[in-house]
């Protein structure tokens, strides 16, 4: 039988922003399949431009609530590398463990209030807090310990206050750090129980073969700072981050969009697990392997299980870094900055993926050009292009037990886009 069908999904729930969906199936034959960004563009770059470089992390962490602490970091490691400033041991362990909590709990808001409700057959988590209690109680428990961590070293769970450039504006007291070390212990539990929540989950089977970029391990599953790379081997600098994005502007979306070595590439979980598996926690190792996800895997709807294989990496990461900060004698919480003319790149890993600052500026240390390169933004192509390849399959083959518009929402959310973070 021919299949006739056609969705219209306006502004796609459960993602931030607005978004929407757009497929046609006459006959069997596929006519539409469009992913549609349709907010406004809030010129934040522009905004920047005249404004003094300790104006830079305050400004640009207000581009997105969920992110804010991944771009006040990349920020100053942008000003840091402008200025010719090397953090200390202590200030980059500090900056990872308040970037890993970031990374967290915003995981488990995904995993949990943005993901789980579809392979719950609910609308929302609303209707989870009757009939699986347990569950978002679990969800709620993990966020808050990582906005409590949040709140100790960066002064603040959104928009940090103690994160600037040099360091931090004072150090978290060690007692309180040591019990976020057990209260993270304790967590250990609570990550496996969700592990095997999503064990019981049907991953959609779908695959489409595109390129992940991702930074480049050194060592260590890499977050704050280094090289870039691509599974397709493109190998370039931080500095070198352009020739990595190759943005370009479509008529369907008010975000821009970007290409590398194909039409599409993706950031995100699932990019940092395929290029920097060897680099997990063995127990995050562990769990990857044992859900099926093994470098390289191409199926979008594997981010949900990438991001819960950070959470793992994360939690277990954040206890050795606090024993390491225990373990030594607090040394000066900044140092001294001296401006100067010039340019800097910052590259961190925020949830949804590889984020890019780049600032020039003057010899009085005024912004005189910004770019700010956002992951959602990288991953629109590969959205649509992923899209585009459902709605074929569909068309050619069917899928019986899931409709297509349930299949093209899960796909857009198993990004876990940030649209209104990439109309930047």
């Amino acid at each position: 039988m021919k299949i006739n069908c056609d969705v219209n999904v306006h502004h796609l729930s459960r993602v931030e922003g607005h978004g929407n969906i757009k497929i046609s199936i006459k006959d069997g034959q596929l006519r539409q399949a469009t992913w549609e960004v349709v907010e406004t563009p809030r010129f934040f770059e522009a905004l920047l431009v005249g404004k003094k470089w300790d104006n830079a992390p305050w400004i640009t962490g207000r581009i997105c609530g969920i992110c804010s602490i991944g771009h006040t970091l990349a920020s100053i490691r942008a000003v840091e590398n402008a200025f010719g400033i090397l953090p200390t041991d202590q200030t980059k362990k500090l900056r990872l463990l308040l970037k890993h909590m970031e990374t967290l709990q915003s995981h488990v808001l995904h995993l949990y209030f943005l993901a789980a409700p579809d392979f719950l057959n609910a609308g929302s988590v609303f209707p989870l807090i009757r009939s699986n209690p347990d569950v978002v109680a679990r969800a709620a428990h993990l966020k808050k310990l990582a906005n409590d961590i949040c709140d100790c070293v960066g002064g603040r769970r959104m928009h940090p206050t103690r994160t600037v450039v040099g360091g931090f504006t004072m150090l978290p007291d060690k007692k309180e750090l040591a019990g976020f070390r057990d209260r993270l212990s304790a967590s250990v539990a609570d990550l496996q129980a969700t592990a095997e929540l999503f064990s019981t989950f049907h991953i959609p089977d779908f695959s489409r073969e595109t390129e992940f970029v991702s930074l480049k391990g050194a060592g260590d599953y890499p977050f704050i700072g280094g090289d870039l790379v691509s599974t397709d081997g493109v190998l370039k600098k931080e500095s070198e981050y352009r020739q990595m994005t190759n943005e370009y502007m479509v008529e369907q979306s008010t975000s821009k969009w970007s290409r590398l070595s194909r039409q599409s590439f993706a950031v995100g979980a699932l990019a940092r697990v395929n290029n920097n598996f060897s680099f997990l926690h063995p127990a995050a190792q562990e769990l990857s392997a044992g859900a099926g996800l093994t470098p390289v895997n191409h199926n979008p709807y594997m981010n949900n299980i990438a991001q819960l294989v950070e959470c793992v990496h994360v939690v277990l990461d954040s206890i050795g870094l606090i024993e390491e900060l225990l373990g030594s004698e607090w040394q000066e919480p900044r140092q001294p900055v001296t401006a100067r003319a010039g340019t800097g790149v910052g590259a961190v890993e925020v949830p949804r993926g590889i984020l890019y600052h780049s600032y020039d500026f003057d010899e009085a240390g005024h912004i005189t050009k910004c770019d700010c390169i956002i992951p959602t933004s990288q991953n629109h192509a590969n959205i649509q292009h992923d899209l585009t390849a459902l709605a074929s399959k569909f068309a050619s083959e069917g899928i019986q037990d899931r409709n297509l518009e349930l299949l093209a929402e899960m796909l857009v959310r198993s990004y876990d886009p940030c649209i209104s973070c990439s109309v930047h």
